[in-house]
């Protein structure tokens, strides 16, 4: 014999094979993941335990027999918990908390809601006795004795499942079968019949029929098979809602957001990050011919909980890359879409895997930077920045709580004086978000226990206040920049939204002998280009209503900046500050500082709505601003915004350029 078999090891084998053998019978899986584990331990039983394939056969009957098929957890159907939950854990965000609530309901809703049932049948007996037993299981049933009579119910209302009769007066089951199809698609059907064939079975399998069933009915198959259905719709129904898409500034909340969906809901939850990924194989696994092939993060991640309906955050998903491994945006397009991910199928698993019942939540800062598909499957949610007062009442309840217990403090029970919670806001930390707050409260608190140690003897910690704060943390970083500077011509203040929240601008203009050139620097997009090309024709074209010379641009060159040269810049937003920096450095008029602008420009002077107006008017805040001006059409957006993004502010509507100038611009 040229090959021999190593007994210990076959032993062994046979021993593994064994209890996987009694596993995969106790185990109830769907159909084909029962063949296909069938088939690969039947293989694996002819394999000697000592080759490559017997390892990665065995690996994946492990998977196949720990994946969560039919496992999910109960979830908590109670929306006043969902809003006691979602309160507790977040200070502030109320039009985000009021739409997830809203979404969470109709999800809710449609899991509360018991089946609709149609029974069909032209003998009274039969009919009454299903209608009786479905009602006593909580069912809404309704009855009809013919199939023309069950028409008129479908037309009036619709019905998760539909069970009839085969053999009827006029027209049969066959028909009413074909027909329910053609008007409601989503309706099951179950055809009931004392003349079962195995030609009629199949005849209605194929027209479209959930279940063939015989009679006399088996009333425990009859109930298993409704209750299957009437499962199966309401998982359809609660999953054909959006996936949802946190969007905004870093530090806002979208992650702990999610986590408190997963509580409130009661289930489990996983995150991980998409940011720089390029593979498409970290999300549907390696085929199993590979070595070392592993099953992707989305199969790996509902094995490792154990259960088939986690809350799944996919992270930074505006950061995935593309490269020659292919593209995992594609995936996502599969991942997200309710239609198709009821059969997602790993590359490493081979068989189509449900994640309709997981709940999908993605985060971005930019949402426009999405594939248009991609983005077509989201609904986005915008989270916006944190006013003066949201950040104090945050740092106070939480993050400072949370810096005591992590570097024990908490016994100490030391307190953040409100003075000193607005100074860090104003003068160390320049944020739409809360991470950099964070950051410079965990350095205080870090600094507190040196303290505590270096004074054991201490049995009191001064709070921390300002004078802690100057000794602890030294100069401010951040000034308010409106103030700390004087009103110039050619200057003039924008408002602008970027991925971090709304900034404020500085642009800059100055003119020299020159052969008529416009010079822009600073990074500039190609549409600010444009803006700017906007706002001098704009200027030329208006030379004798803003009393300028009409040749004034014949032997000049201007030179518009906007600091800093090093960060790209682009957008419309910009188009109206351009103009008044081109009208200042003109008209020898300087700007007010403490006056801010924000609007597209067009050719006649008119301005035009823009985006990120709340974010934009946090900024000005920041900034020390006293007067925004905004185009009217964003009316609307600013009657949404709270008083406290407007406060200390005068926002001035305007609909052309030349309304505002005796506003902005101090006299010559």
């Amino acid at each position: 014999m040229l090959f021999r078999r190593n007994e210990p090891e076959s032993a062994e084998g046979n021993t593994e094979l064994k209890a996987i053998r009694r596993t995969l019978q106790q185990t109830h899986l769907p159909e084909i993941a029962a063949q296909v584990a069938q088939k690969e331990l039947d293989k694996l039983e002819r394999t000697d335990p000592s080759l490559a394939e017997y390892t990665i056969g065995l690996n994946y009957l492990e998977l196949l027999l720990a994946l969560p098929w039919e496992r999910s957890t109960l979830d908590t159907l109670d929306l006043k918990h969902v809003e006691a939950v979602l309160a507790q854990q977040h200070y502030g965000l109320a039009p985000v908390k009021e739409r997830i609530v809203d979404y969470l309901a109709g999800r809710m809703l449609c899991s509360l809601q018991p089946a609709r049932i149609l029974v069909v049948d032209d003998e009274e007996i039969a009919r009454t006795n299903l209608e009786y037993i479905l009602r006593k299981d909580g069912y809404q049933v309704g009855a009809a004795a013919s199939a023309m009579a069950a028409l008129e119910h479908l037309s009036r209302g619709e019905y998760d499942i539909v069970l009839t009769d085969l053999k009827m007066e006029q027209m049969d089951g066959m028909q009413l079968l074909e027909l329910i199809k053609q008007r409601a698609p989503h309706t099951e059907v179950v055809m009931i019949t004392g003349y079962a064939t195995v030609s009629s079975a199949v005849t209605a399998l194929r027209k479209g029929a959930a279940q063939y069933l015989s009679k006399p009915i088996d009333l425990e198959e009859l109930r298993r098979t409704v209750r299957e259905l009437a499962e199966k719709k309401r998982l359809f129904q609660v999953n054909q809602g959006p996936v949802l898409c946190f969007s905004g500034p870093p530090g806002t909340g979208k992650t702990s957001i999610g986590q408190a969906i997963a509580t409130a809901l009661g289930r489990k939850f996983v995150r991980f990050s998409l940011a720089g990924m390029r593979d498409e194989a970290e999300l549907r696994g390696h085929r199993r011919t590979y070595a070392g092939a592993l099953p992707g993060r989305i199969i790996s991640e509902i094995r490792r909980l154990g259960f088939n309906n986690p809350v799944f955050m996919l992270d930074e998903i505006d950061k995935l890359g593309q490269d020659f491994r292919g593209d995992p945006a594609a995936v996502l397009l599969e991942v997200l879409d309710p239609e198709q991910n009821r059969e997602f199928v790993d590359h490493y698993l081979e068989i189509p895997f449900d994640l309709s019942r997981v709940m999908f939540i993605a985060t971005a800062n930019l949402v426009e930077s999405l594939p248009g598909p991609l983005l077509d499957r989201l609904e986005v949610i915008s989270f916006p920045g944190y006013t003066l007062r949201e950040k104090q009442e945050i740092a106070r309840r939480y993050l400072w709580p949370r810096q005591l217990r992590s570097h024990g403090l908490a016994h100490l029970e030391i307190d953040l004086r409100p003075e000193a919670g607005a100074l860090l806001i104003q003068h160390y930390t320049q944020e739409a978000g809360l991470r950099q707050l964070n950051r410079t409260l965990a350095t205080i608190a870090r600094k507190l226990a040196r303290l505590c140690l270096q004074n054991p003897a201490a049995t009191q910690i001064p709070p921390v206040d300002r004078e802690l704060v100057h000794q602890f943390l030294g100069p401010w970083q951040y000034q308010q920049e409106i103030a700390a500077r004087q009103d110039r011509v050619g200057v003039a203040t924008g408002l602008v939204w970027t991925a971090f929240g709304g900034q404020i601008i500085f642009v800059e203009a100055v003119r020299m002998k020159g052969h008529q050139q416009l010079l822009l620097t600073g990074s500039l997009g190609e549409v600010l280009r444009e803006s700017a090309q906007t706002a001098l024709s704009f200027v030329r074209s208006q030379a004798s209503t803003l009393h300028l010379a009409p040749d004034f641009f014949a032997d000049s060159d201007i030179h518009i900046h906007i600091p800093a040269g090093a960060i790209p810049k682009d957008g419309p937003s910009a188009g109206v500050t351009i103009a008044v920096s081109l009208i200042s450095l003109l008209t020898g008029r300087p700007v007010r500082r403490d006056v801010a602008l924000s609007g597209e420009l067009t050719l006649n002077g008119q301005l035009l709505p823009v985006s990120g107006i709340r974010e934009k008017l946090l900024a000005a805040q920041r900034a020390g601003v006293r007067m925004v001006i905004l185009p009217r059409r964003n009316q609307a957006d600013l009657e949404a915004v709270e008083p406290e993004s407007r406060e200390g502010m005068e926002v001035v509507l305007a609909d052309n350029i030349l309304d505002v100038l005796d506003l902005v611009l101090q006299p010559q």
